[in-house]
């Protein structure tokens, strides 16, 4: 259902230009703040690489900088509560030097989510308009702390299960310093958006000690698409809901369900692609050189806007649609579950996030359908490799598919409350319910895969040459 002007009054004859910029002056107060931080950060960004290079300054002195930015950013965003941002990282670096190796990540981990959690709390029992959503900082914290913690375990107690090799690269062995933890925690370039990277990540780029390229390109392509990203937002935001006509058809339903999922993302692209511009311009996000030779700035990158568009899984549409975080998630929880990790890691998702029920809902439902999806794909998928117009429309159908469910499944993240959440499923017919378990328990028993069938067939085959 397409709505009114979002309430910005636009004066008759103004240009694009003009109506854009009377948009973003007459921003709500928490957007505004947030808009005014980054650009602070992006511009100490260029100033610290431009005036604070490797080879003038060491790892202490770019590390201050790098904290007090962070701290003075802070203040101007949320003023005297970053006295807890301060305190929760105090009280991580206090389990590191106290807990026991073996289980100071999962105390940290617990902590850490509990901390955050009053503040969810706070925040859902007294919400406030004319400020700057303090958990989102605290988000990042919470991950950046808890990463410290588990990177520290792994290198200073040897597990029964042996480590992969990314934990391999990612173990922290000598404990690190006060100094260094605090500008990794609380430092400027990913303290209201992220992303977060690893410690060691960030050690490397405060100490100079990897050949980088020159970020200009990256960070210029970069900013030109938060411009058209923030006036995507400024038009489409809040512009589509879901109908309140109970004559309105499932298809027009959905149809709402997925021009609004639709009109919201870019609100996400803009902030996190802003978050990887201002680390790249503090020279941040080198990841070598790409197979045409061009510089690759995506180390810290947390979204593909054409992959999540265009992705015919579900899978396809989570990997690329908040990378780094999907990335934590899957070193403190998926990898180390010992009780079904899919779920355990969903449910961590949903309490990072917040208290809304709508959360849990969404996660919850979550959690057949990419089961659900996972099996189907794998069924049904080598059917359709046989030539280019097959593929094509395997593609299509799966693209649509995949729309239909990720705009079913956060409908409730973007509803919030339960009851309305509930209503809107049941006049589904909790349709995205039922059917990925009737998948689950039918597909396997009545469809072969194509590829098992030509695997055996083969493997038949070379058994017969052998003998």
């Amino acid at each position: 259902m397409i709505g009114g002007n979002m309430g910005y009054a636009v004066a008759d004859g103004w240009g694009p230009l003009e109506t854009v910029g009377h948009m973003v002056i007459n921003l709500p107060a928490e957007q505004r703040i947030f808009l005014t931080g980054q650009v602070s950060a992006l511009a100490l960004a260029f100033l610290f690489r431009w005036y604070l290079p490797t080879s003038q300054y060491g790892p202490i002195f770019r590390h201050s900088i790098a904290s007090l930015f962070g701290i003075c950013l802070s203040i101007y965003c949320f003023g005297w509560l970053t006295l807890f941002l301060i305190g929760e990282l105090v009280l991580g670096y206090l389990l590191l030097l106290l807990a026991d190796s073996r289980r100071v990540h999962v105390y940290t981990l617990f902590l850490t989510m509990a901390y955050l959690t009053l503040f969810h709390v706070q925040r859902f029992l007294y919400p406030a308009e004319d400020q700057l959503d303090f958990t989102v900082p605290l988000m990042m914290l919470t991950q950046k702390i808890s990463r410290v913690a588990f990177e520290f375990h792994d290198g200073h107690f040897q597990t029964e299960k042996p480590l992969s090799p990314l934990q391999r690269r990612l173990v922290i062995r000598p404990l690190p310093s006060p100094l260094s933890y605090v500008s990794y925690t609380l430092g400027f370039l990913g303290l209201l958006a992220g992303p977060v990277c690893s410690y060691n990540d960030y050690q490397i780029f405060i100490h100079g000690n990897e050949k980088t390229g020159n970020p200009n390109v990256a960070v210029s392509r970069k900013l030109s698409l938060c411009c058209l990203l923030l006036g995507a937002h400024l038009v489409l935001s809040d512009r589509f809901s879901i109908s309140d006509d109970q004559g309105c058809s499932v298809f027009g339903q959905y149809l709402d369900l997925y021009l609004m999922a639709a009109s919201r993302r870019p609100k996400y692209y803009f902030a996190w692609t802003l978050a990887d511009a201002i680390n790249n311009a503090a020279g941040f996000g080198y990841n070598g050189i790409s197979e045409d030779g061009t510089e690759r700035w995506d180390l810290l990158s947390n979204l593909d806007i054409v992959k999540i568009e265009t992705a015919t899984s579900f899978k396809m549409f989570i990997d690329n649609w908040n990378i780094q975080t999907a990335v934590w998630l899957k070193e403190v929880c998926y990898d180390r579950s010992t009780y079904n990790p899919l779920l355990s890691t969903f449910m961590l998702s949903a309490v990072w996030h917040g208290v809304h029920p709508g959360y849990y809902l969404t996660f919850l439902t979550a959690v057949p359908i990419t089961l659900a999806a996972r099996n189907a794909r794998r069924t049904i998928r080598p059917w359709f490799q046989g030539n280019a117009l097959n593929k094509t429309v395997y593609d299509v159908i799966t693209w649509l598919c995949t729309q239909i469910a990720m705009s079913y499944t956060v409908a409730p993240f973007m509803l919030l409350e339960l009851g309305l959440s509930l209503k809107l499923y049941r006049s589904l017919g909790f349709s995205l319910h039922i059917l990925p378990v009737f998948l689950l328990l039918v597909l396997p028993k009545t469809l072969k895969p194509h590829s098992a069938e030509k695997s055996r067939s083969t493997t038949t085959v070379c058994e017969k040459k052998m003998k």
